[in-house]
């Protein structure tokens, strides 16, 4: 089952790469200048993310978006908790830290 949420998560990101720069302008190489962060170490493997955000925040994840935000890089991941919540983390790509979360669905509103 993990093996089959991996795959999943790592075809979004794809699509969200291939797809991002579109919605966002029109840079058609984001997708390139992401691949290239990863191979200069500007950036964790996305495993290496998730490991570490599902010790802190248990969910199942749902989406993830890799994206440029003043100047550094950022994994948007959306998670789903047991009782129905919708988590969002923001999580700065280079080191696995988490920079914000916020919930709907538990609390009926923003954490």
């Amino acid at each position: 089952m993990r093996t089959l949420v991996t795959s999943a998560v790592v075809g979004m990101v794809v699509a969200a790469l291939s797809i991002g720069p579109v919605a966002a302008g029109g840079d058609d190489h984001d997708h390139d200048r992401a691949r290239a962060a990863l191979e200069r170490g500007e950036v964790l493997p996305l495993r290496t993310i998730l490991d570490k955000v599902e010790r802190e925040h248990p969910g199942k994840v749902v989406e993830v978006e890799l994206e440029r935000e003043h100047g550094r890089w950022i994994y948007e991941i959306r998670l789903l908790r047991s009782g129905g919540a919708l988590v969002r983390l923001d999580v700065d790509a280079r080191d696995g830290t988490v920079l914000g979360v916020r919930s709907r669905g538990d609390n009926g509103g923003k954490r």
